[in-house]
């Protein structure tokens, strides 16, 4: 009953801190809602994530690609291996990439074009 109990506590906390975002940062929820709209950005050439977002996709076409499970029936273990890297590099890429898109997209609602601020 003791274990159930913490393990509870322990997966009410990583829910609210989801919730809430890491250090004061932007909810995950924020940061998925963000892609899209970063997405977009970017074609309009608005939004300088060119290379970051291909990167993203290279890596999820990687992680997802069929072709990819032979090496892991052969070397099982060091097959995996790579996968969890990418995914690890994947998920830091994600969120590092929607937090600066959030930061730019609020610094851009505060623009003026045409005005400059002395």
């Amino acid at each position: 009953m003791a274990k159930s109990l913490k393990r509870t506590a322990a997966l009410t906390a990583l829910a609210r801190a989801l919730a809430a975002g890491a250090r004061g940062g932007p909810s995950l929820g924020a940061r998925l809602a963000a892609l899209p709209r970063m997405i977009s950005a970017t074609r309009r050439g608005e939004y300088d994530g060119g290379l970051r977002i291909a990167l993203m996709a290279a890596a999820t076409a990687y992680v997802v690609s069929p072709v990819d499970l032979v090496p892991e029936a052969a070397l099982m273990i060091f097959g995996l291996a790579d996968d969890a890297l990418m995914i690890a590099w994947l998920a830091g890429s994600v969120l590092s990439e929607t937090e600066r898109f959030l930061a730019w997209e609020a610094r851009r609602d505060t623009v003026i074009p045409g005005q400059t601020v002395r």
